[in-house]
């Protein structure tokens, strides 16, 4: 454990959720509250989207996101792109300039440049303990998984021979996604996820994070909901917007729902991962299956709580 590398994380989530607390204090919207967070997660080269995306096989990035307004149940997402600095910025343009929900690659590229987004060329992206991180993958011919699972010893003293720094939950057996969910001062509710994939995917592949419904999901009805995980699971499962239909048509609690979908339903599809979810109440839940799962949450007039481990 590199105690140096935990104080970085909490302290990370701890200036982004400050930045949200402010943003709903002062009376913004939830939308605004998740934007923020989302961009600044993306900024920060700790997590996995947009500065300190992961590699792709061919050693490039392909960045996904997207977010959802709750009041109106408006979307916006973008996939695959390679030029954006900040994917969720991307999403949010596409849902408020366009009449499409996901646009994806170039003409995703495009579309957001016209309305202001900034691009950045590729290299903008790179950080040495990702690029070191896909090197081994690509040796070792597979895909790293999960961004919640603690590291073999064999991963740890790989890495210990690279002079790279584990973090506390190991970057070797993970892949990662970034979000937020917020309820603003009138009770409406909103999503964001953003992601740079799996280390070492397929060029070409698209997880749950920009599909509206698996991995990010809000409605002022019932909740907003941000995942992380194997997103092949959490797509066929349609998990956010399950958690959604348990409350609304089964009057489930949203700590209910949520449990269920994470600890139940997911496992039954190889489903590994968690998710942050709140309701209109203010009520939050953030439910993982893994050993892990860097998170915090932060309510106006309070301090903000962060963790990792169970």
């Amino acid at each position: 454990m590199n105690t140096a590398q935990e104080k970085a994380y909490h302290d990370a989530l701890n200036e982004i959720l400050s930045a949200g607390q402010k943003i709903l204090a002062d009376g913004g919207s939830a939308l605004d509250a998740v934007a923020c967070a989302v961009s600044m997660l993306e900024d920060c080269p700790l997590f996995n989207a947009g500065k300190g995306a992961v590699y792709t096989h061919a050693g490039t990035h392909e960045l996904d996101a997207a977010i959802m307004d709750g009041a109106t149940l408006d979307a916006g997402a973008i996939a695959n792109v390679e030029h954006v600095r900040n994917p969720i910025l991307a999403a949010r343009a596409v849902m408020e300039h366009s009449e499409h929900i996901l646009l994806v690659g170039a003409g995703a590229e495009a579309f957001v440049a016209q309305h202001g987004v900034q691009m950045v060329e590729p290299d903008y992206f790179h950080t040495e303990a990702r690029h070191a991180q896909w090197l081994r993958a690509r040796d070792q011919e597979g895909m790293l998984l999960l961004d919640h699972d603690a590291a073999s010893q064999a991963a740890s003293e790989a890495a210990s021979e690279l002079e790279i720094d584990i973090a506390p939950i190991d970057p070797d057996n993970k892949f990662g996604t970034v979000g937020a969910v917020a309820v603003d001062m009138h009770g409406n509710l909103a999503a964001a996820t953003s992601t740079g994939g799996i280390t070492n995917k397929r060029v070409g592949r698209v997880g749950d994070s920009p599909l509206i419904g698996a991995g990010c999901y809000a409605n002022n009805r019932t909740a907003a909901i941000s995942a992380t995980g194997t997103g092949e699971a959490f797509m066929r499962t349609v998990a956010a917007y399950d958690i959604s239909a348990r409350m609304e048509y089964a009057g489930q609690s949203l700590q209910d729902a949520a449990q269920q979908v994470v600890m139940d339903l997911l496992p039954r599809y190889k489903g590994r991962g968690g998710l942050i979810a709140i309701d209109a109440h203010g009520n939050v839940t953030l439910p993982f299956n893994t050993e892990g799962m860097y998170r915090g949450f932060a309510k106006v007039g309070e301090a903000p709580v962060t963790a990792i481990y169970k």
